[in-house]
C-alpha cells in the first residue's frame, strides 16, 4: 500500500512473452499490493507465464483490442478494491521503476490522473521513437492542447495512472476497443477538468516491444482529430457527443 491506499497494476497484453518477466521483475512490489493482467487472445503463451508468475490473469476467448482489454484490466482493478491504478504496458518500452512515482503522485492528492510523458527530459527519439511517429505526436499534442485547453507535453503515452474516483467517473464503456481508447479516455477526463500531471519517463524501442504499424497510426490519428473536435463542440454546446454526454 501507499499512504494507506491500495495499489494495483494493470498490464494489457498481447502476444508478450518475451518482455513479460523483465516487465515483472521490475515493478515495485513493496507498494504494489497486486498486478493484474489481461491476455487479449494471445497465441505464444502469456497467459501461462502470467500465472507462472503469480500475476493475476484474465483471458479473452479472442483479440478483442487495445482498448477492449483496458476495459477488462480497469474493471477488474477497480472490482478488486484498488484505490490507485497504474496501466503499464508488459512489452518493456516504459520503465515499470516510475510506478511507484506515478502512484505517489496520485496518493498526494495533488493530481486524479498521471501520464509518464515520453516528450519531456531525455525524449521520445533518444529511445528510438520513429522520426515519423514523433512528427505526428507532436503535431497531434499541438492540436489536442488547443482543443481541449491543456499544456501537456504528450497525449499519446501508454504509462498511466489513475485515481479510483478518476476511473468511476469515466464513461469507458463508451471509449474504442481500439488503440484510440487510450485519447478518448484522457479527453472524458479532461471534459470532467481532472487535475492530471506527467512525469518524464524514458521509453525503449526494440524488436520486441509492440508498435503499430504505419496505417494503423494513420487510424489512431484520426480518431484522435475526431475526438478532440467532439469534445470542443461538447464544450460549446453546439453538438452532443456519446462520448462526453451525462458525465457528471
Amino acid at each position: 500500500m501507499l499512504a494507506g491506499r491500495r495499489v494495483a497494476v494493470i498490464l494489457p497484453a498481447y502476444n508478450a512473452v518475451r518482455t513479460l518477466e523483465r516487465t515483472f521483475a521490475e515493478i515495485p512490489h513493496d507498494i504494489v499490493d497486486e498486478v493484474i493482467l489481461t491476455d487479449d487472445g494471445s497465441r505464444d503463451g502469456t497467459a501461462i507465464l502470467s500465472e507462472r508468475l503469480g500475476i493475476y490473469t484474465l483471458k479473452h476467448d479472442r483479440n478483442r483490442g487495445y482498448g477492449a482489454n483496458q476495459k477488462t484490466c480497469y474493471a477488474a482493478a477497480l472490482a478488486r478494491g484498488a484505490d490507485i491504478v497504474v496501466m503499464l504496458h508488459p512489452d518493456y518500452q516504459y520503465s515499470p521503476k516510475l510506478v511507484a512515482a506515478m502512484a505517489s503522485m496520485i496518493a498526494s492528492g495533488h493530481y486524479e490522473v498521471v501520464l509518464g510523458s515520453r516528450i519531456l527530459g531525455r525524449g521520445a527519439l533518444a529511445g528510438g521513437m520513429p522520426l515519423y511517429k514523433y512528427i505526428a505526436n507532436r503535431a497531434l499534442t499541438a492540436f489536442e492542447n488547443v482543443m481541449l485547453g491543456l499544456k501537456l507535453s504528450e497525449y499519446h503515452t501508454g504509462y498511466r495512472a489513475w485515481s479510483r474516483s478518476a476511473l468511476a467517473g469515466l464513461a469507458l464503456a463508451r471509449c474504442s476497443d481500439d488503440f484510440v481508447f487510450d485519447n478518448q479516455m484522457l479527453a472524458q477526463a479532461a471534459y470532467l477538468g481532472l487535475p492530471i500531471g506527467e512525469i518524464s519517463c524514458p521509453t525503449r524501442y526494440f524488436e520486441e516491444a509492440s508498435s503499430i504499424n504505419f496505417r494503423r497510426s494513420v487510424t489512431y490519428g484520426l480518431g484522435v482529430l475526431r475526438t478532440a473536435w467532439a469534445f470542443r463542440l461538447a464544450k460549446w454546446g453546439w453538438r452532443r457527443s456519446a462520448l462526453f454526454d451525462d458525465l457528471a
